[in-house]
């Protein structure tokens, strides 16, 4: 599940419990939506603890080193290497 249905486990779970007037029997929809609020933290604590894993940059294990190209032929205004 991502953070987007995280999200609305938590609106829907607060829609429930705050904004609601039915009454079912049998069912609960306070301890419905409370529950619904409490997977839905946990869904969202989860996943940005992943991200915050995949985020992490690992420096690289060898260094980079560029070479530089000597050229004796920059008399003729190739000084790029270029058409030599």
């Amino acid at each position: 599940m991502g953070l987007g249905g995280c999200i609305i486990l938590i609106a829907v779970g607060a829609i429930l419990t705050f904004a609601t007037d039915w009454h079912m029997k049998g069912v609960n929809l306070d301890v419905v939506g409370v529950i619904l609020m409490v997977v839905g933290l946990i869904g969202v604590t989860t996943f940005s603890s992943i991200a915050r894993r995949r985020r992490t940059v690992v420096p690289p294990a060898t260094t980079v080193v560029e070479e530089e190209r000597h050229h004796h032929h920059t008399h003729d205004g190739y000084s790029d290497g270029y058409g030599v």
